[in-house]
């Protein structure tokens, strides 16, 4: 691991393959972040840490610096709190146990709703081409939403939800307490994933303001959150970021980039995640003292 980065290092903490639900390889977008100058990323795919050691020797072989990442699918409360996971050992059994729990949950529950789909009367002809790049597996129900897609049952993913959810599709998550404990036993980091999300998307999302995050770090010792993310904007990241600062917890930057056609990955300058980075080793220094 790259020990060293400039204050104006391109960095991503939070980037998906299809590994998880990410329409690139590990190959392919390690390929695209190396072209484009990044000094830094973490590639955070749902719920998968057994990933990690061929990611890093993939990573290797580039030229690329990886941080060991995950997204955790978490819940407080009955609400959605999605966790990133850095710096953490991914040979660790507890942490191991629980993201395979989450995983295979989510496995039952997606075939579940595609024996439903198909007892209704839908066919997915197409099915072994589009799941190719998963080996024809379904992995969660918003796989049987994509073949809906694909095969024109429906014209939006807000349409798709609709008829899984119908269907049986239920939400697999971890509870966040243990999800926090099991990545602090790994030696890794915990933050709230994208906390203004739900501003904008409410019906998927939970909205983080300061005072629930007050109510939840009352009883769940997590590290951060994620400031900068995308659709959060100038005003939320200020908020978020005064409310790190105020409570001495560290920040990340990430764009969630899924891979072409849609969003692609940001060069956050590593300065914004300065006191994230250097609990984990690396440290952030000014332009021209480091490599």
């Amino acid at each position: 691991m790259q020990q060293r980065l400039s204050e104006q290092a391109r960095i991503d903490l939070h980037l998906h393959t299809t590994w998880s639900d990410g329409r690139w390889t590990a190959e392919d977008l390690l390929a695209h972040v190396r072209e484009r100058g990044f000094k830094l990323i973490a590639v955070t795919d749902h719920d998968r840490v057994d990933t990690v050691p061929q990611l890093q020797h993939l990573a290797k072989e580039q030229g690329v610096a990886v941080l060991n990442g995950v997204e955790i699918s978490a819940a407080w409360q009955g609400q959605m709190a999605d966790v990133l996971g850095y710096g953490f050992d991914p040979e660790q059994p507890d942490l191991q146990r629980l993201v395979e729990q989450v995983r295979e949950g989510q496995r039952a529950n997606a075939e579940e709703v595609y024996a439903e789909l198909l007892g209704r009367g839908y066919s997915f002809p197409e099915r072994e081409r589009l799941l190719a790049p998963q080996g024809n597996r379904l992995r969660v129900a918003g796989d049987c939403g994509f073949l809906l897609l694909k095969h024109g049952y429906v014209s939006s993913w807000e349409e798709a939800l609709a008829v899984i959810r119908d269907a049986g599709y239920r939400e697999i998550k971890a509870d966040l307490a243990a999800v926090v404990e099991a990545l602090h036993r790994s030696g890794g980091l915990a933050l709230i994933a994208h906390p203004g999300r739900g501003l904008r998307e409410p019906a998927e999302f939970t909205f983080y303001s300061p005072e629930l995050l007050d109510r939840v770090r009352a009883e769940v010792a997590f590290d951060g959150v994620e400031v900068y993310y995308p659709t959060h904007g100038p005003e939320l990241e200020a908020i978020y970021e005064a409310y790190v600062q105020r409570h001495g917890l560290v920040m990340s930057a990430g764009s969630d980039s899924h891979g072409p056609p849609g969003r692609l990955p940001v060069g956050y300058p590593a300065w914004r995640c300065r006191a994230l980075l250097e609990r984990l080793g690396i440290a952030v220094e000014p332009e021209g003292q480091a490599p």
